[in-house]
């Protein structure tokens, strides 16, 4: 798995893509005088914020654990998801803003041609990002570069149903179609801005890994079933790029320590095989132990213990 440090590379490359489809949107927007072109540049402005915060939450997320947080810092990934999320509503709202007195009062398009076309380079640049920060989010399960990717795509659609809208407007003579694309983009920015802010939230509440991984580990699990050990309290969460998975090993209790470890840890092993993204923490119990079932659940309650 990637170093969280070895991604900040990639969100110094959202930066500049940011910087310069600012630049070109901006430029379309004073060409032609299109809200929907506008829109499309204020989104990029969110861009160029979510990919700063990306930055300094992945340069957190690379420190090493410390005595203060011992399981490391990649949960700051979620604060840079969050802020996005966030960025992205105050974004649709000043989009809203914009678009409604254009409404009211209908305005004719100008140079639409090389407004256009500046747009058009200016998708194909997000386009291009996008695409490395998917890969790049995919291998190192990094919710920041997932995060940004898929802010970036919706940046990509955004701009294809504007310059659909900028065209249309000379064609049908509707002045009024440039704001209403603005408007729907708005109400799409709203729908990704929701999921972000959702998807960070479950982050910071340590929500289980992927049910396919899950599924991995049960499936490993069930092998040394059969061989005449058992499992309980197994849980995982998800923090960042780190999964982390602990579980209580029951093996029969005639069995020697060093046996039992060796046992426990070829059940470690495979589980990193099958998912080498996953810290496992295995704890050692004996099977005919009437207090090795005391907790089989998150709070053990007091009068259990033995």
């Amino acid at each position: 798995m990637p170093h969280a440090q070895s991604l900040t590379r990639y969100a110094w490359l959202s930066i500049a893509g940011a910087v310069l489809t600012i630049a070109l949107k901006t430029g379309a927007f004073f060409l032609t005088g299109s809200v929907g072109l506008l829109s499309d540049a204020l989104e990029s402005v969110v861009n160029l914020v979510a990919a700063i915060v990306a930055l300094a939450m992945l340069t957190v997320a690379a420190r090493p654990p410390d005595e203060t947080h011992a399981f490391g810092h990649s949960k700051a990934e979620y604060f840079s998801s969050g802020v996005e999320g966030a960025l992205v509503l105050v974004a649709a709202a000043g989009i809203v803003w914009t678009a409604i007195p254009r409404l009211l009062a209908p305005e004719p398009l100008e140079q639409v041609g090389l407004g256009l076309a500046i747009s058009g380079v200016a998708s194909a640049v997000n386009f291009g990002i996008a695409r490395v920060l998917f890969r790049a989010g995919r291998l190192s399960n990094s919710i920041v570069l997932e995060a940004d990717a898929h802010h970036l795509m919706t940046d990509v659609w955004t701009s294809v149903g504007v310059l659909v809208g900028v065209i249309a407007v000379p064609l049908t003579g509707w002045q009024r179609l440039d704001p209403i694309v603005a408007l729907i983009v708005a109400a799409n920015i709203v729908r990704i801005g929701v999921q972000l802010l959702r998807r960070s939230t479950l982050g910071l509440m340590d929500s289980a890994i992927p049910v396919a991984q899950q599924a991995q580990i049960d499936k490993i699990l069930e092998v040394y079933r059969q061989q005449g050990t058992e499992f309980h309290a197994v849980w995982t969460r998800q923090a960042g790029t780190r999964q982390f998975l602990s579980l209580h090993v029951l093996v029969p209790g005639d069995w020697t320590v060093l046996r039992g470890h060796q046992w426990a840890e070829h059940v470690a092993a495979d589980i990193r095989r099958a998912i080498p993204t996953v810290y496992v923490f295995t704890h050692l119990e004996a099977l005919d132990d009437p207090t090795s079932w005391y907790d089989t659940t998150l709070d053990r309650l007091p009068d259990s213990a033995p």
